[in-house]
């Protein structure tokens, strides 16, 4: 049941992204944020790629104010609010499902990598003892920047992807604008 809840209270969990939105009763709104804040601490700290840091305050202003927003809304429009997932709104549930059979096999090869990469850190660490110095350098700096190229080389391949899909539906209106602009020549 979504209802209002003490003012002092929700300050207090408004100060962990999502939990003020759980707190009042918004729990897939505030999983969503509570989610994507340390998905992101996590994604930043395993890749080491520190300008990840750069979305917290602004993933935590969002649900700050989000969170204060809810509670100072008239209580007919509070009591009216769904609680829908912020980055996955139940619209578009039927959307991600084709986008996931048809990306099983993307999904699957970096699932497998980012579980092959936990699997190799682990296991130098039981056997960097045998190896010798230099060896266990290149294997430790291998294992290091790994999953970071690995995730580096998928985004250049998203943003290939990206460009092609626009440059497909650039060509496909340009086609579609010449043959109006030809039948309407022929009348």
């Amino acid at each position: 049941m979504i209802r209002k809840k003490s003012g002092f209270l929700t300050f207090c969990f408004s100060l962990l992204p999502g939990a003020g939105q759980m707190y009042m009763g918004f729990m897939k709104r505030g999983l969503s944020l509570m989610s994507i804040f340390f998905f992101l601490i996590f994604l930043g700290v395993w890749l080491n790629v520190g300008s990840l840091m750069l979305a917290m305050p602004i993933i935590w202003f969002f649900s700050f104010f989000d969170t204060h927003n809810l509670r100072s809304m008239p209580d007919d429009e509070f009591y009216a609010m769904e609680d829908n997932y912020i980055l996955l709104p139940d619209t578009a549930k039927e959307h991600m499902m084709q986008l996931q059979s048809k990306y099983r096999v993307v999904l699957a090869i970096a699932l497998i990598v980012v579980g092959i990469s936990i699997l190799w850190n682990n296991m130098y660490e039981m056997i960097r003892w045998f190896i010798p110095d230099v060896l266990r350098n290149a294997l430790y700096r291998f294992g290091h920047y790994f999953p970071q190229l690995f995730i580096g080389f998928l985004i250049i391949l998203l943003g290939i992807y990206l460009i092609r899909g626009k440059k497909k539906d650039l060509d496909t209106k340009e086609q579609i604008r010449m043959l109006e602009d030809k039948g309407g020549n022929e009348q």
